[in-house]
C-alpha cells in the first residue's frame, strides 16, 4: 500500500514514521511490546499484534487482530451466513506496507432460531500477512477495523490502532506463539491435516456436494462455503463412510437467498481445529449423489490411537541409537561398569532407577506440553534448545560432570551440586541412577528418531490425555533396555570389572562431556549472540578453576562451594541479559546453492515449474545435521541442487520463528528434522522420513516432477 511517506526522502520518512507514532502515544498507557494499545469496547477489547519485534530483512511478516470478547459475544467469519458481516481492516495512512491480508481460522457454526451464522465466539486472533515495501526499514501501521459483534443483540463496533515495528533484528515478540497457532488453523490444501477433497461442485438444485477423505478418522465434519453477498445455504448433511476416512457433505441454498449459479469462491471442510479449503467447480452439474447405506456410523479412533502407541514405543527404543544421544554415552558406560560385581536386587533397583529417571522425564515434558498448549502456545520436540538459558544450564552441568569425571572436585558440594556430581557414579546409590536417566532424555530431545516425530505429532495435536499417553510410552520405548537389565540381572555380569583401566576412561569419557558443552555453546552463540555466548565460555572456565582449587586446597571447601554456585547462578542469568550485548546473528548458514525458505518462495517457484526440496533445520538438531552430511550435501542430491535440476530452500528454527512453527503445524509435525518436496505434480508437497536415504529423496524428486524439468532455468530470489 503505498503512502506519503514513501515519496519523502527515505531519512526524512524514518523520522516522520517515528515521530507520529510516539506523539500519538505520549499520554497514552504504554502497551506490550509487539502490540498496540487495547481499544475497550462494551463487549471486550481489540488490539492490534506483530510477531516480531523489528522489520529485520523479512518481505513478509505476520501480524494479527486480537479480540478480547466477552461470553457469548462473537464475530463473524469471511461468509458470515444468513446474517452478520465479517471484520474489515482499512490500513489509510500506514508507511511502507505494500499490501496486508486477513487470514481466516477454522470457524464454528451457531444455530439460533433457523438461522445459520459462521464465526468466532470469546476470544479470537486473526492472523494478517503483511507485506512491506522497502524490507530492513521501520513499519508504520494506521489501521481502522470495522466489525459486528452479536449476542442477544447485534452492535457494529469500529476501532482505530497505531503500531510501529522498528528497523532491527526480527526477534520473536511476547504473541509469536499465539499467531503461529492461529496461523496453523488457517485451512489449507489439507494434505498435512490429513484430509484431502476428492470431490467439490454443484447438483441440478443448487445443492453444493463435497467428498472428503481423513487419516486419522473424521470426528465432527462440517461445511463453511465462501459465498457471495446474499447466497445462504442450510445447515449441511452429512454422511459417514469407512469408519470416518471418508464422508460426503451437502449444503442446500436457502430458497430466496440469492440468485442460482452464482460462483462461489471456494468451500472449507472442517473437523474440530483442522479443515481443507478447495475451489468448487462451478461448471460441470454433479449427478444426484446415491443413497449411503453406511450413514449414521460412528467414527472410532480407537485403531488410529493404538498405531501410534506402537510407534512411540519403537520410536523411543530407536532414540537409544541416534546421535544425539551419543553424548551422555559416558553416563551410560560409567554407570554400568561394576554391576556385574553387585547383587541381582542390586543391580535390578539400578536400572530401574534409570529407566524410572527417563520415564519421568518425558512425562514432565508431556506436563509442559499439555500446561504450553493450554495456555495456547506453541508446543514441539525439543523446542528446549531454543531457549539461551535452558543451553546455558546444560552447559554448566556438562561442565561439572566432567570435572567429576577428571577428578576436579571431591568436595561435598552443596545441594543440588553434590548429587549432580555423583551422577557418573553409579555404584554410589539409587539418586545417581535416576538422574542419569532423566538427563539422557534432556539430551536426546534435540533428535527426532524415524517414527518418533510421527507419534509426537499425533500427541500435540490432540487433547491432554493423548499427550499424556504418547509421552508415556515413548519413555518406556527409551527404558526398554534398562527394563531389560532390570528384568534379567544376570546380563550385567558380562559387563567389565573396575580396574586400573577407568582412569583413563573418566579422562577421555570426560573430554567428551566438554566437547558438548562446547556444541551447546555454538548453538547459544547463533541464539543470542557472540557476546552472551563468551561471557558463558568464560564463567564456565572460572567454574573448572574453582573446582581445580577446592581439590588442591581442602580448606577452601566452603568458599568454593559458595562461588561455584554463584557462577552457575550467572551462567543462567547472562542469557537473559542479551539485550545488553547486543544482537544476535541471524541463524541460517547458507551454503552453496541453498537458499532462505518462505512460503512466498515456495509457491512462486512450484508456479515457475521448478520443483523444490525444503529443509527444515537447526544447529541444535543432530539427526538434521546427519542428514546434510549423509544425504543432503552428497552425492546425487548435492549433484541435482549444483546442476540446477531442482531447488533448496533452507528454513532455519534454530531460534523461535513463528511462521516455520505454523508452516510445520500445518503439515501435523511439531519437532525437526522435516523435508518436504514440491513440484509440478506434486503441489501439497511430498514429506520425507526423518533420517533420510538418497533413495528417498531422489524417488521424490521424481513424483514431484524433476523429469519434467531436465534443465536449469532462471528462479526467483526471495
Amino acid at each position: 500500500m503505498a503512502s506519503g511517506c514513501a515519496r519523502a526522502p527515505k531519512a526524512v520518512c524514518a523520522f516522520l514514521v517515528f515521530f507520529a507514532h510516539w506523539a500519538g502515544l505520549a499520554f497514552a498507557e504504554v502497551p506490550e511490546p509487539g502490540a498496540s494499545a487495547w481499544v475497550d469496547k462494551p463487549q471486550g477489547r481489540v488490539r492490534l499484534v506483530s510477531a516480531i519485534l523489528g522489520t529485520g530483512q523479512a518481505e513478509t511478516l505476520v501480524l494479527g487482530l486480537e479480540v478480547d470478547q466477552t461470553p457469548p459475544w462473537k464475530i463473524y467469519w469471511r461468509s458470515p451466513g444468513d446474517a452478520g458481516y465479517p471484520p474489515s481492516i482499512d490500513w489509510s495512512g500506514s508507511g511502507n506496507l505494500a499490501r496486508a491480508a486477513l487470514r481466516w481460522p477454522v470457524p464454528e457454526r451457531f444455530s439460533i432460531q433457523g438461522l445459520e451464522t459462521v464465526g468466532y465466539k470469546g476470544p479470537v486472533l486473526l492472523p494478517i500477512e503483511a507485506v512491506l515495501e522497502r524490507p530492513g526499514d521501520p513499519l508504520l501501521l494506521q489501521a481502522r477495523v470495522d466489525y459486528l459483534t452479536c449476542a442477544e443483540i447485534c452492535v457494529p463496533e469500529q476501532a482505530s490502532f497505531s503500531l510501529i515495528v522498528p528497523p532491527g533484528p526480527a526477534l520473536p515478540s511476547p504473541h509469536a506463539q499465539a499467531l503461529a497457532r492461529a496461523l496453523a488453523r488457517v485451512p489449507g490444501e489439507g494434505v498435512s491435516q490429513g484430509l484431502g477433497v476428492r470431490e467439490a461442485g454443484i447438483e441440478a438444485d443448487g445443492t453444493v456436494r463435497v467428498r472428503v477423505t481423513a487419516d486419522p478418522p473424521l470426528r465432527a465434519p462440517d461445511l463453511f462455503l465462501d459465498s457471495p453477498g446474499g447466497l445462504a445455504f442450510l445447515r449441511p448433511e452429512v454422511r459417514v463412510h469407512d469408519g470416518g476416512h471418508e464422508a460426503t457433505l451437502r449444503a442446500k441454498p436457502v430458497p430466496g437467498s440469492g440468485p442460482a449459479g452464482q460462483p462461489l469462491r471456494a468451500l472449507v471442510v472442517a473437523d474440530g481445529m483442522r479443515g481443507v479449503e478447495a475451489p468448487v467447480d462451478t461448471a460441470r452439474v454433479l449427478p444426484p449423489a446415491l443413497p449411503d447405506a453406511g450413514a449414521g456410523e460412528g467414527l472410532p479412533a480407537n485403531a488410529s490411537l493404538l498405531t501410534m502407541a506402537g510407534l512411540a514405543v519403537l520410536g523411543g527404543l530407536i532414540l537409544n541409537l541416534m546421535p544425539c544421544v551419543l553424548p551422555v554415552l559416558s553416563l551410560k558406560i560409567l554407570g554400568l561398569i561394576g554391576h556385574g560385581t553387585r547383587t541381582p536386587l542390586a543391580t535390578r533397583l539400578s536400572f530401574l532407577a534409570t529407566a524410572g529417571g527417563i520415564v519421568t522425564s518425558f512425562l514432565a515434558l508431556a506436563g509442559v506440553a499439555i500446561a504450553l498448549k493450554s495456555a495456547g502456545a506453541v508446543v514441539g520436540w525439543g523446542l528446549q534448545f531454543q531457549q539461551p538459558a535452558f543451553l546455558a544450564a546444560m552447559a554448566a552441568l556438562l561442565t561439572v560432570f566432567a570435572a567429576n569425571l577428571w577428578g576436579l572436585f571431591h568436595i561435598p558440594l552443596p545441594g543440588f551440586l553434590a548429587r549432580l556430581g555423583s551422577v557418573g557414579q553409579g555404584a554410589r546409590g539409587m539418586a545417581g541412577a535416576f538422574l542419569t536417566g532423566a538427563f539422557a532424555t534432556l539430551l536426546a530431545t534435540p533428535c527426532s528418531a524415524p517414527f518418533l516425530g510421527t507419534a509426537v505429532g499425533f500427541a500435540l495435536s490432540r487433547g491432554p490425555l493423548e499427550i499424556a499417553l504418547i509421552f508415556l510410552l515413548l519413555g518406556l520405548g527409551m527404558a526398554l533396555p534398562y527394563l531389560g537389565v532390570a528384568a534379567w540381572p544376570r546380563l550385567a555380569a558380562w559387563l567389565p570389572r573396575p580396574g586400573p583401566w577407568m582412569g583413563p576412561l573418566r579422562a577421555v569419557l570426560g573430554v567428551a562431556l566438554a566437547g558438548t558443552a562446547l556444541w551447546l555453546l555454538s548453538i547459544l552463540h547463533v541464539q543470542a549472540g557472540l557476546g552472551a555466548a563468551g561471557l558463558v565460555a568464560g564463567l564456565l572456565v572460572m567454574l573448572l578453576a574453582l573446582m581445580g582449587v577446592g581439590a588442591r586446597w581442602p580448606r577452601a571447601r566452603a568458599g568454593v562451594a559458595l562461588g561455584a554456585v554463584a557462577v552457575i547462578a550467572a551462567v543462567v542469568i547472562v542469557p537473559l541479559r542479551t539485550d545488553a550485548l547486543g544482537p544476535a546473528p541471524f541463524a541460517a548458514k547458507l551454503e552453496g546453492p541453498w537458499r532462505p525458505w518462505s512460503p512466498v518462495a515456495v509457491t512462486d517457484l512450484v508456479k515457475a515449474g521448478r520443483v523444490v526440496l525444503v529443509d527444515v533445520t537447526a544447529e541444535w538438531c543432530t539427526t538434521c545435521r546427519v542428514n546434510q552430511i549423509t544425504v543432503l550435501d552428497r552425492g546425487a542430491v548435492a549433484d541435482g541442487l549444483k546442476g540446477g535440476a531442482f531447488d533448496g530452500l533452507v528454513a532455519d528454527w534454530t531460534r523461535p520463528d513463528p511462521v516455520i512453527a505454523a508452516y510445520l503445524a500445518s503439515f501435523g509435525r511439531y519437532g525437526i528434522p522435516f523435508n518436504v518436496v514440491y513440484g509440478p505434480r506434486a503441489p501439497d508437497g511430498i514429506v520425507l522420513p526423518e533420517l533420510l536415504s538418497e533413495a528417498a529423496v531422489m524417488e521424490a524428486l521424481a513424483r514431484a516432477g524433476a523429469a519434467s524439468v531436465p534443465t536449469p532455468v532462471p528462479t526467483p530470489v526471495h
